[in-house]
């Protein structure tokens, strides 16, 4: 018999294989097994038993297999993936075409989009982003953004940027719904407090607050109304003097200067200039310039860049007509000099600035110019005529269309800087005092851009587009319907020797047919949205060629028939525009999505496309007009912009 084991014993029996298929024992109790233990676990493994039994009773039946894409009146996508099967591991990043997605409110103005680290480098090799698979759906086709541009590289993985998000367009219901998106217009409604306020201040916004205090206003309301204005601009000297308020006297504007000039000294002698604050919703940017501080206060949706660039050209306006070194001698020798004195009577240039500045102007957004859209072979005739008429004192010379560039003869080695073209374009069509003298002009001025040191001298001739001519005592035609003939030159006795010029030019132009078709073109204006990419939900669009510095745009009409609605299509390309320069986030592509419009810029190394549809459009539909509209700029390239010009 084997003797019995001691309790705590350290011996260990080997167990079996029928034994390793058993339930551990819970407890030993001086080396036994309790049967009564035992006997306590059969009941638990028999509730086990009902639990599970209970539990696959209650499991649903497997779901059907999904109906074919096929099937009639079906809205279903593609049951293909919407992004093809990727190589490479899972990460967070975001994809090689850089793409960014915002959603905003229209009521808080849209806002920025979020900050993200992104490569600033122009990627050549991975724009085969933007072409779908071949092997795709027609989803995928319609949702990519093809690149046409023969120099970029276009070997690599085909993936959709926008992924599959079309639908069947053959499908009945899905063509209905285009139908509806067709009558789908942008800024249709007015959705909040912000909006509403936009739509009644901008009427009155160019208002003179001085008039409305002449007639009887008391001083509370006139600085209501004036503090009312959506946009201020104040230009000061390093010493506090106003030099230039787009709205308001010195008597309104005097406390308001002596602020923002206290604000100012105090962190310039810290030796930390103030650049912009916020306070409330209203935006403060400062530019110190030499002797002069410049002041810009917005309550649009317009960044600290944007802005800058404005004050920068307020700037350039400046000296235009005093020029850098004569402004700086009159500060150097009298620091409390009035500037207000030596730049009379030029308060309706600044003013001019101003007022585009605030109603919005693609051409200062883009730092581009706009041109008349031509024939290549009818703007070669207009360039062999001026080469041909050529005065020798000329510098340039330029045909000038209701402020669009028609043609431009220049020295080989010299070009004309766009902010000098911009203060040209703005003394002749937009302020209106050189135009309203008619006739011919003969002015001093100085281009920043060209030389900031000393002066030109300008011939202007201005013809109107209409057949019919009107007579002195007329009042002078529209600046749409314009035609104006500038000629520069550094000598100051060569009025006579221009005039003759002009003379020779205008009856080239006359005989040779060319006159005739650059009147046609202006008088027919810009092509409509639907003219120029037909069947597209795309409601309007600016396109600028970074090589030429020019830009494209169809008619703000039917679309954008008032002031209103100008304003806010011209604010969200504001905002688009800050979106793809943004320091914080550099992005190639980006869509953005509101309750009252949808938009998609699209950057590359050689344009900027910025594009506005209704509210209900899809990225797809985005995406299709974009193509459409490179598609057309390439075709139309020599007509839309002037390439080379005529060079002597």
């Amino acid at each position: 018999m084997p003797e019995e084991q001691a309790p705590g014993a350290g011996s260990t029996q080997p167990c079996g294989d029928s034994e390793s298929q058993q339930k551990p024992q819970d407890h030993i109790n001086n080396g036994q097994v309790s049967d009564q233990k035992q006997n306590d676990i059969e009941p638990h493994q028999n509730e086990d038993n009902t639990q599970l039994a209970q539990s696959q009773e209650l499991t649903p039946p497997p779901l059907p297999p999904r109906p074919p894409l096929s099937q009639a009146g079906s809205l279903r996508l593609s049951k293909k993936p919407s992004r093809p099967q990727l190589l490479s591991t899972p990460t967070t990043a975001l994809s090689l075409a850089d793409v960014h997605t915002q959603s905003y409110n229209s009521e808080d103005g849209a806002g920025s989009p979020a900050s993200r680290a992104v490569s600033r480098k122009h990627s050549f090799t991975h724009f085969g982003r933007f072409v779908s698979n071949n092997n795709s759906s027609d989803g995928d086709d319609s949702a990519s953004i093809k690149s046409y541009i023969p120099s970029l590289d276009a070997r690599v993985e085909n993936e959709s940027i926008l992924g599959d998000v079309a639908g069947d367009d053959t499908n009945p219901a899905w063509t209905a719904l285009n139908e509806d998106y067709e009558k789908d217009d942008p800024f249709q409604t007015i959705f909040s407090p912000e909006d509403e306020a936009l739509s009644d201040q901008i009427q009155h916004e160019f208002e003179d607050v001085e008039s409305e205090q002449a007639e009887g206003t008391s001083e509370e309301v006139a600085l209501e109304n004036w503090k009312a204005k959506l946009k201020h601009f104040f230009i000061l000297s390093a010493s506090g003097k106003p030099v230039y308020s787009r709205h308001g006297d010195d008597q309104l504007i005097s406390n308001y200067v002596g602020v923002a000039q206290t604000l100012i000294s105090f962190y310039q002698g810290a030796k930390d200039p103030l650049k912009g604050f916020t306070a409330g919703s209203t935006r403060f940017v400062m530019l110190s310039k030499g002797p002069l501080n410049l002041v810009a206060i917005s309550r649009l949706p317009e960044s600290d860049a944007q802005l800058r660039s404005q004050l920068e050209a307020l700037y350039m306006q400046i000296l235009s007509t005093l020029t850098l070194p004569s402004m700086e001698k009159m500060f150097s020798n009298r620091p409390s000099t009035d500037l207000r004195r030596p730049l009379q009577g030029t308060d309706v240039l600044l003013d001019g600035l101003a007022d585009g500045f605030t109603r919005g102007s693609p051409s200062a957004l883009l730092s581009a110019l706009e041109c008349l859209r031509m024939r290549k072979t009818n703007r070669k005739v207009i360039n062999d005529t001026l080469l041909k008429v050529r005065s020798p004192n000329l510098l340039y010379g330029l045909i000038v269309a209701a402020g669009r560039l028609v043609s431009v003869v220049r020295p080989k080695k010299h070009s004309l800087h766009p902010g000098d073209l911009h203060l040209i374009f703005n003394m002749l069509f937009e302020a209106g005092s050189v135009r309203a003298g008619g006739g011919e002009n003969w002015i001093p001025l100085c281009l920043p851009g060209f030389n900031n040191t000393g002066f030109l001298y300008m011939y202007v001739s201005f013809f109107a587009a209409s057949e019919t001519t009107t007579t002195n005592d007329e009042a002078p035609p529209e600046k749409d319907d314009e035609l104006a003939i500038v000629l520069i030159s550094a000598n100051k006795e060569a009025f006579f020797e221009l005039r003759k010029m002009r003379d020779d030019l205008v009856s080239q132009l006359d005989s040779n047919g060319s006159m005739s078709l650059i009147k046609t073109a202006l008088r027919k204006g810009h092509a409509s949205c639907a003219e120029i990419v037909p069947g597209t939900v795309l409601r309007h669009f600016l396109y600028k060629s970074r090589g030429n510095v020019q830009f494209v745009m169809p008619a703000f009409e039917p679309h954008f028939n008032d002031l209103v609605a100008r304003r806010r299509l011209m604010s969200l390309y504001h905002l688009m525009h800050e979106s793809i320069h943004s320091r914080t986030a550099h992005l190639k592509v980006q869509h953005s999505i509101a309750s009252n419009a949808t938009a998609l810029a699209w950057e590359t190394p050689l344009f900027e496309l910025y594009c506005v549809a209704g509210p209900r459009a899809s990225r797809a539909a985005l995406a299709q007009g974009a193509n459409r509209v490179v598609q057309w700029i390439r075709r139309e390239e020599e007509r839309v912009f002037i390439i080379g010009g005529a060079v002597f």
